[in-house]
């Protein structure tokens, strides 16, 4: 029986990103890049060549898969970047909106006063960035968005701000980021699908099989 996506490249990020205070501390956030890892694994088994950019995780690498660990969310982009051109992007992990504007070579001080009043700076927008190539963007991209009230009506939004083709909703208010189970809601042009709570494994394997239909 043929692999649905054998000969796709699907490109995936997952788990958080790390930006850099001083050289002992970091902006970040609980993603765990379990769900990430998964739906790398759930493509993989459906014939597709996957790269997976990971930020810090304590996962091991998937069998097969072609992994690129990074720590911040520029140097994320700048492997993605690298990685195309692909079929599909799917951008699971979870990017820190924020970076210190000028890290600290040396270890800040708790008694300093700039510690309260750290200056900040914005980062890339991955998905909107790539979302909008205009000669290499994949044929199919999807986005994630991690809310915690409001979940389909942000990610519909979301998902017109960003430009992506799909978005999968999660509510994190609970147990998601770090948990081994997921509910989500798959938002694309057509309208909002609810998938009932499942391990994350699941998730993937559903995401995958819809991934493959779609090209």
């Amino acid at each position: 029986m043929a692999e649905p996506l054998a000969g796709r490249h699907v490109l995936i990020t997952a788990g958080p990103t790390r930006e850099p205070i001083d050289p002992v501390r970091y902006i970040s956030n609980h993603s765990s890049g379990q769900q990430g890892y998964a739906i790398a694994s759930a493509c993989a088994a459906l014939g597709a060549r996957v790269t997976l950019v990971s930020g810090p995780t304590a996962l091991a690498d998937p069998e097969g898969i072609s992994v690129v660990r990074i720590e911040t969310a520029l140097e994320m982009l700048a492997a993605v970047e690298t990685a195309l051109p692909a079929d599909v992007f799917i951008a699971v992990a979870a990017v820190a909106d924020w970076r210190p504007a000028a890290p600290s070579d040396t270890k800040i001080k708790a008694d300093k006063a700039s510690v309260s009043s750290l200056p900040l700076v914005e980062n890339p927008d991955i998905l909107k960035t790539i979302s909008h190539l205009a000669k290499s963007r994949p044929g199919l991209v999807v986005g994630f968005a991690a809310e915690t009230h409001d979940v389909e009506a942000l990610a519909t939004a979301k998902r017109l701000r960003k430009g992506c083709d799909w978005i999968v909703a999660n509510d994190v208010s609970g147990d998601v980021m770090g948990g081994a189970e997921n509910a989500v809601t798959l938002v694309t042009p057509q309208g909002s699908e609810h998938w009932q709570r499942a391990p994350k494994g699941e998730i993937a394997a559903r995401l995958a099989s819809r991934i493959a239909d779609a090209l």
